[in-house]
């Protein structure tokens, strides 16, 4: 880039002196014209006396020479043939505007046109020079911008893909500027958040899994309280426990899918209406579905309907639950489940996806974690769909998954 703007600089200073020189020709002619009306003869000698004198000086000066009249008659010529003199002359200075052709008007009123033999006319206007000059900066250094900017883009790139959860996206460090230098701490980071969330992710599922020892132990001991213990405090300690080894369950299964979520997996045709039969029997929903089968994980899909159908349950206030299943266009599947209940306001239903997300109001005894709807978004996702809160008319909450068929 220094080297390109030092040839700029060159450029514009060589275009400007020459244009300078274009400017500055009038005074110099001037001077120019005393001296030719000593050397001339007068304007009443006759024509052979001036081409004379026009050649002999022509000689000296070893420059094309043309002297007209005070009424613009050409008198005599000598060397290669100029241009005719321009009507519109008034005054010294170069003709048509620019070198190489002048024309000087002598102080009898004749005019004296010539041109240096050395001397071109440059073949473009000044500030085509400067837009030519502009043109070939800009292309000299293309590849050098280019090769930094594809660069910067590749880093852009590996950001976004580490922002979506790729966390092992890593970048090719080229160079020892700053850009190099970029690429080596976006590597550092970016290995640190993998080391962090990895550890995460494993403390996550050691704890959960660790927990389940102490439940059974506990589940066990309620077991044998027998008859003296009060029945609401059983009752209570059980639900408790339930709500714990759901939670506990719900955890290994995110963990899971966190871990796991760029593994290849093998996917098996199963048969989603016979899959939602059962469970719709199970919690007393009604289903209206087509016979469609498609290629997933069971258990997982089992797990994502179960989810559905219980949130349903929960917060549908003891409402019909209707389940629907049906191909639609661009070979996707539908599957939607509705409940009568008070519905989700419009500013949290995205919120609602979210891990340990409850409604504002929820109660805790009502049974929810906060981790079905978060599990449902994460296997349709998983199987390359996704699920979406659906606004009703009528008073209740629709959720809607779309899968791949």
């Amino acid at each position: 880039m220094l080297i390109s703007l030092t040839i700029a600089g060159l450029l514009f200073a060589a275009a400007w002196r020459i244009n300078a020189d274009s400017r500055q020709i009038g005074p110099s002619l001037e001077s120019f014209a005393a001296i030719a009306s000593d050397v001339l003869p007068p304007p009443e000698a006759s024509n052979e006396e001036q081409q004379q004198a026009l050649t002999r000086w022509q000689s000296r000066m070893r420059a094309d020479l043309a002297l007209y009249s005070a009424k613009r008659e050409k008198i005599a010529a000598a060397g290669r043939e100029l241009p005719p003199l321009d009507a519109a002359q008034t005054v010294s200075g170069w003709m048509g505007g620019g070198p190489p052709v002048f024309a000087v008007k002598l102080p009898d009123d004749r005019w004296l046109v010539g041109q240096h033999p050395g001397r071109r006319k440059p073949p473009f206007s000044f500030f085509t020079t400067l837009l030519l000059i502009g043109l070939a900066i800009g292309i000299g250094s293309y590849p050098i911008v280019r090769r930094l900017t594809r660069r910067l883009e590749r880093l852009q790139t590996s950001v976004e893909a580490l922002g979506a959860g790729q966390l092992s996206t890593r970048i090719a460090v080229e160079g020892q500027d700053e850009v190099g230098r970029l690429a080596s701490s976006f590597n550092r980071s970016a290995a640190r958040i993998e080391a962090l969330v990895d550890a995460q992710k494993a403390l996550l599922a050691n704890a959960s899994h660790e927990l389940r020892s102490p439940l059974a132990r506990i589940r066990m001991a309620i077991e044998l309280m027998g008859p003296a213990a009060q029945p609401e405090i059983r009752s209570e300690l059980k639900r408790n426990i339930g709500e714990l080894d759901q939670l506990i369950d719900e955890i290994l299964l995110a963990s899971r899918l966190d871990a796991t979520a760029d593994a290849t997996q093998t996917f098996e045709t199963i048969d989603l209406t016979a899959l939602l039969a059962e469970e719709c029997a199970r919690i007393g929903a009604q289903l209206d579905a087509q016979a469609i089968e498609l290629s997933g994980d069971a258990r997982l899909l089992r797990r994502l309907v179960r989810n559905l159908l219980e949130n349903a349950r929960r917060y549908g206030n003891d409402t019909p639950i209707t389940v629907t299943l049906a191909a639609a266009p661009g070979n996707t599947v539908l599957l939607q489940v509705c409940d009568g209940g008070p519905g989700v306001p419009v500013a949290e239903r995205e919120n609602i996806f979210e891990p340990f997300y409850r409604v504002a109001g929820a109660s805790e005894r009502e049974g929810g974690v906060g981790l079905g709807l978060s599990l449902v978004r994460q296997i349709a996702r998983r199987h390359g769909g996704d699920v979406v809160y659906v606004a009703r008319d009528e008073p209740g909450s629709c959720f809607r998954v779309t899968l791949p068929a």
